[in-house]
């Protein structure tokens, strides 16, 4: 996201997923002949179909889409009460947003049944064991690494998630889900989409706990740049989420028509770029691998997690005997 705030300027829409119009388009051999597999892939081929488009495909973007997945938890007072409560993201927001993206692609890298990813999926099942909430609450936050970088790539991605990549998706969080006992995991992406949707329109709005947690983390990401981009970080990321309601509930100044089109130069630029570049041969992510400010030598998995879990005794509504 931070290299997103300091580029500039033009060029053209994502592609859709069909391979007359990759045809149309000058693309990198790579590109087209990745993008077709991708399209044929099939269903049962699902944890190869998504690790591809989020580690090689996509990735940028898959990547950004997961920022405002994280972000988007906050705009939902309930939520945002439990979080402010727990104090992670408040006392240690770089650690907090850091460690979550790990756990995210460890998950995917390494897959699910692997050794690393039976680690990572104790870790959730640890820390969430006693974090108050409705199966609906836990299904949204889960929902939100689904819909959201879907969502994100179909508009702004070099190119749209063909449709075996978003099956590839719900299957993977589908398994995920029944892993963190999360039940009536939707069957496909648009009932997913559908739940979601109902879900915010009935949840979100502003609370003084989400404005705080967003401004933490808001407060790392201008860490992350110079000083003449920092101003630029609270209505870019108004621009990118896009939704009036959404930036009010999360104490952020709505999106400008200037700010929304400086975003889509931007992307428009990237894309036109991106597409004349081979797909690159290495992954975003490598398990284990330095890449932070705050694992400059790499992280060990008993590195990831909270310092604080959530225990019957801190729940907002525990009394003391």
């Amino acid at each position: 996201m931070s290299q997103l705030l300091l580029m500039t300027a033009n060029v053209t829409e994502p592609l859709g997923t069909s391979s007359e119009g990759w045809s149309r388009m000058r693309m990198n051999r790579s590109r087209t002949e990745s993008a077709r597999r991708q399209t044929e892939a099939a269903p049962n081929d699902w944890k190869a179909t998504y690790r591809q488009m989020v580690l090689f495909d996509l990735a940028a973007d898959i990547e950004l889409g997961f920022f405002l997945a994280y972000y988007r938890n906050f705009a939902v007072p309930s939520i945002a009460a439990t979080l402010q409560l727990n104090g992670e993201i408040i006392e240690r927001p770089m650690k907090r947003s850091y460690d979550t993206a790990i756990v995210t692609y460890e998950l995917i890298t390494s897959g699910l049944n692997s050794d690393r990813g039976r680690h990572m999926i104790r870790l959730l099942n640890h820390a969430h064991r006693h974090v108050p909430g409705s199966q609906d609450d836990f299904l949204y936050v889960l929902l939100t690494l689904l819909v959201v970088p879907i969502r994100w790539a179909r508009t702004h991605a070099w190119r749209a998630p063909t449709l075996a990549e978003e099956t590839a998706a719900t299957r993977f969080y589908s398994e995920l889900g029944a892993r963190m006992n999360i039940t009536s995991f939707p069957t496909s992406l648009q009932e997913a989409e559908t739940f979601f949707d109902s879900y915010e329109y009935d949840n979100i709005a502003y609370s003084p706990a989400g404005a705080q947690l967003m401004a933490s983390t808001v407060q790392v990401l201008k860490s992350r740049l110079p000083g003449p981009a920092r101003p630029l970080v609270r209505p870019m990321l108004s621009a990118m989420f896009d939704d009036g309601r959404l930036t009010d509930a999360l104490g952020l100044p709505r999106a400008t028509r200037l700010s929304k089109a400086t975003l889509n130069k931007v992307l428009q630029s990237r894309n036109a770029i991106h597409r004349l570049r081979p797909l690159s041969t290495e992954p975003h992510f490598i398990p284990g691998n330095a890449g932070s400010s705050l694992y400059p030598n790499g992280y060990r998995l008993d590195d990831i997690g909270p310092v604080n879990v959530m225990t019957p005794a801190n729940q907002p509504n525990h009394e003391h005997s």
